[in-house]
């Protein structure tokens, strides 16, 4: 256990860490081109122990993205493409009446595409409402109930899911409860013109390429297990927990943007996910300990789809990612405190 280590094991895991996400990301670089601050975002709720959401138009990358980081963790992998018409025992699994080698009849679990260890959940909102809760206690608990029946899923196991954008044709909005399941929403923007030049040599040339297996299931369950080693000052901690406090409304000290544009703020997975992705952050930063700068750096991932802005803040043309910027001037940690009542 992480908290078992003296300080100069510790230094030695986290210097050990850095080297190898650091090749991981090379790796991955080696076929996604460009989307930088996307990788390292999944990596960090990778690392964090956490579920993904990618949004983006469709073309973007992001299956590559999954397929590539499955190859280089070395991860079993499967894919489910969500449809209308998808049902919920199509993604856990089903009970059917099998014959044993004697003859006899009974009930045997078949277990579905959820039964893996890097689940790519593609265009996840494009299923009803029913089928996307198929998913809520496999993404939490790590295990599924079929017929009464209990069955736990392979560690780690990682849900990256992608999503369009809702005003496209045919999707469905992903229920609170299960968007609050994912620790970081990431949104994939559009490529740069060098970038879109650079994916188009790749996919209509002879030269392809493939990312090198870097990690495996087991050191990344190792490597997860430091990140919650990682030490936050109290004061550290408790900035995160007064940034997710700022989003409620109905709170005495909320800002006022919160109290004009938010309907609902963050659930306590909100501090959670900004806690343990900021641990991520240090490490990826090669430091021994969470600062300020951890917190901002992964605030708008981690909070994006948990706060629900009301109708005014869509005529107002705020978005999530605005208010969240808000959020943060709203919300000054102690040294912007010091530096405000020294001038």
């Amino acid at each position: 256990m992480t908290e078992q280590l003296t300080a100069e094991d510790f230094d030695t895991q986290r210097r050990h860490f850095h080297e190898r996400i650091r090749t991981l990301q090379e790796q991955v670089s080696r076929v996604v081109v460009g989307q930088r601050d996307v990788v390292r975002h999944v990596l960090t709720a990778i690392l964090g122990g956490g579920h993904v959401l990618l949004e983006g138009v469709p073309g973007l990358g992001k299956t590559l993205l999954v397929r590539t980081l499955a190859q280089a963790l070395q991860l079993d992998y499967n894919r489910i493409q969500f449809t209308p018409d998808l049902m919920p025992a199509d993604i856990l699994g089903t009970t059917i009446i099998a014959q044993n080698d004697q003859g006899a009849r009974d009930f045997a679990f078949r277990p579905g595409p959820v039964f893996t260890q890097l689940l790519l959940a593609d265009e996840i909102n494009r299923a009803t409402p029913k089928t996307q809760s198929a998913m809520l206690e496999a993404m939490q608990e790590g295990s599924v109930t079929v017929g009464g029946a209990h069955h736990k899923l392979q560690q780690p196991f990682i849900v990256l899911a992608t999503q369009n954008p809702i005003e496209q044709e045919g999707t469905y909005p992903l229920p609170e409860a299960q968007l609050d399941r994912f620790l970081f929403k990431i949104l994939v923007p559009f490529p740069s013109v060098d970038e879109l030049a650079l994916i188009v040599d790749r996919t209509t040339g002879t030269d392809t390429q493939e990312a090198a297996p870097v990690l495996d299931g087991p050191t990344l369950l190792r490597l997860r297990a430091l990140v919650r080693g990682v030490p936050i000052a109290e004061h550290i901690k408790r900035y995160a927990l007064r940034l997710v406090a700022a989003t409620h409304p109905e709170l005495p000290d909320a800002p006022e943007a919160t109290r004009r544009y938010v309907h609902y703020g963050a659930s306590p997975r909100g501090a959670q996910a900004l806690i343990l992705a900021a641990k991520v952050n240090a490490l990826l930063e090669d430091r021994g300990q969470v600062d300020y700068a951890d917190i901002r750096a992964v605030a708008h991932p981690a909070l994006r789809h948990r706060v629900q802005l009301n109708f005014e803040a869509g005529a107002d043309g705020l978005t999530s990612d605005a208010f969240i910027d808000r959020l943060l001037k709203a919300t000054p940690d102690v040294s912007d405190r010091l530096r405000a009542e020294a001038s």
